[in-house]
């Protein structure tokens, strides 16, 4: 498989498509999952073209996991979670269902409700993501401080 520069995250990257924004660098941007499978559910992806993790460079793997280590810790935080799944799926097989490099962060929050993961018909409304998204800015603020 080749990478596929039109995929809807390289959209996003290049500024083409919405998305609620997080955190972004020179390396890797984080933005809220428009489907997500709970509140405070964040995509990291690399801003390098790579359709999984086996296509990503070293340094692309090096810049993406910081990111996601410290997006975790933070929607960890902001969210009030237990826990936090990390998942990053390699290939349609598995469930990869955008052909670009990317890792999802899914608070647990007891109680809270579970969503089936990429349903179109339950798409987020992207003002109950910015207010999300503000808790999540916020907690990544307090804990650089």
């Amino acid at each position: 498989m080749s990478y596929d520069p039109n995929n809807i995250f390289a959209k996003i990257l290049r500024g083409e498509a919405p998305a609620v924004r997080i955190y972004e660098d020179a390396d890797t941007l984080a933005f809220m999952d428009i489907m997500p499978e709970a509140d405070g559910h964040v995509l990291v992806i690399p801003k390098e073209p790579a359709e999984d993790l086996l296509a990503l460079s070293e340094a692309g793997a090096q810049a993406a996991i910081a990111t996601t280590r410290r997006l975790t810790i933070a929607v960890k935080h902001a969210m009030g979670a237990s826990g936090v799944r990390v998942a990053q799926f390699n290939g349609a097989d598995v469930g990869q269902t955008v052909p670009h490099c990317h890792f999802h962060i899914v608070p647990h929050v007891p109680g809270a409700p579970r969503r089936n993961h990429a349903d179109a018909a339950r798409m987020a409304d992207p003002a109950a993501l910015e207010v999300i998204a503000a808790r999540i800015r916020a907690s990544l603020a307090e804990l650089a401080a």
